[in-house]
């Protein structure tokens, strides 16, 4: 063998050793499942967590995602190997157009999280970074359920938060599964605890239960009254408590209660006073009831909402002031303690969709309104205040936005 030869022996050698070192060194892809109509309930049916990836091949920010997106996936396979405990997906929306019609997307890339097939409200909203994304995922995966290991612990329970408390003989029961589902769905939304055995005995004269403890130290204790392995009624009821009818807005939920599309019904108030609230709860709950899916009801504090409130021309020494917030325009209720007054709050709604705001803020009260005998004043041209919420919504810089039309209320 010449000398030529050799060398060109050991070079090709060596280069096959990189190749080896780099084949062993680099961590494989996991897969990320491409869903299609044809696959996709199966898939997230199936998975107890799922991230599903949204996306438009032609969107800059959807391209920046996808590496990123695959990394993080590779990750959380390596600490849940098993396919149906952690499924990382992704949706073409231009080839499968149905499915970001199914589950409304309206923005490009939307990363939705899916429980037993369930979407869950919130999506990811948080960094676009393998280790954001990863961390979120492992989050998901912790027990939401804290385990009660005396009764004694009922005693010191933070009545400023609302409680889901389950009482079981056993873990290994359809009853605890259920519950077990309905925790994993309502994390976020309430502190969920479990008794079981000899400790939750004295607890279950009757059988295993479920109690809610609201808000408040002296307010009554509710019981679940309904079949304990049945899911959807133990959802609907664990919901009903945890996810208040008047939601408080923060900066860390804006994106996400301006994304539902609803117009906002907003009182702000001093976090001190929680008197101005218990009266707006008090009557959302009494006249608004069957608007609850035409608008979204919230309380903001006037401390950290002062530039909405500049916006009406208002300030924290004027709260609690009363607001809608159309995302076109913001209208305000004329006095808070109209709200005492029969059906008031209510009308304030009703000229919200009948269009009566918007015509009487740009041309002046409507001619119906006029009293007999009283002579009709002049047009008066005015312009309400641009909406001051819509600024929270998805940012351009971060996503593409789907254009959609938006009646000018």
């Amino acid at each position: 063998m010449t000398v030529t030869a050799r060398l060109l022996r050991s070079g090709f050698i060596r280069y096959l050793l990189v190749l080896v070192a780099m084949w062993f060194s680099t961590p494989a892809h996991s897969e990320i499942l491409n869903l299609d109509s044809g696959n996709i309930d199966d898939i997230l049916g199936n998975a107890d967590v799922a991230l599903v990836n949204f996306y438009a091949d032609w969107c800059r920010f959807s391209q920046m995602l996808h590496p990123i997106f695959e990394e993080a996936s590779t990750i959380v396979k390596d600490e849940y190997p098993d396919a149906k405990q952690v499924v990382f997906a992704r949706v073409d929306c231009d080839q499968h157009a149905d499915i970001a019609q199914r589950y409304r997307i309206s923005k490009y890339p939307t990363l939705k999280l899916f429980r037993n097939g369930m979407m869950m409200k919130r999506e990811y909203r948080g960094q676009r970074s393998v280790t954001a994304l990863a961390d979120f995922i492992k989050q998901q995966r912790n027990d939401p359920i804290h385990e009660i290991q005396s009764l004694d612990e009922l005693q010191t329970i933070d009545r400023s938060k609302r409680n889901i408390i389950g009482f079981f003989e056993q873990r290994e029961s359809d009853n605890y599964r259920t519950f077990e589902k309905v925790a994993n769905i309502l994390r976020d939304d309430c502190v969920i605890q479990a008794a079981f055995g000899s400790v939750a005995k004295p607890e279950r004269f009757s059988g295993d239960n479920v109690i809610y403890k609201p808000i408040g130290e002296n307010s009554p204790d509710m019981v679940y009254l309904g079949s304990l392995n049945n899911f959807d009624l133990s959802f609907a009821w664990t919901q009903d408590k945890c996810v208040p009818l008047v939601r408080e807005i923060t900066f860390e939920n804006g994106e996400e209660l301006t994304e539902e599309g609803l117009p906002f019904l907003i009182l702000f108030h001093l976090k001190e006073d929680t008197e101005s609230l218990d009266k707006f709860q008090h009557e959302v709950a009494r006249q608004l009831i069957s608007e609850k899916g035409t608008i979204n009801f919230l309380h903001a504090d006037c401390d950290k909402f002062r530039h909405p409130l500049l916006h009406i021309q208002k300030a924290p020494a004027d709260c609690p002031v009363i607001a809608i917030d159309s995302f076109r325009h913001m209208y305000v209720f004329a006095d808070f303690k109209d709200l005492a007054i029969p059906g008031k709050l209510k009308q304030f709604i009703l000229d919200l969709h009948s269009g009566k705001l918007h015509r009487e803020f740009h041309h002046g009260p409507d001619p119906t309104d006029t009293a007999p005998g009283q002579q009709q004043s002049e047009e008066v041209q005015s312009s309400p205040p641009e909406s001051s919420f819509q600024k929270l919504a998805p940012s351009e810089h971060r996503y593409t936005i789907l254009k959609r039309s938006r009646d000018e209320l």
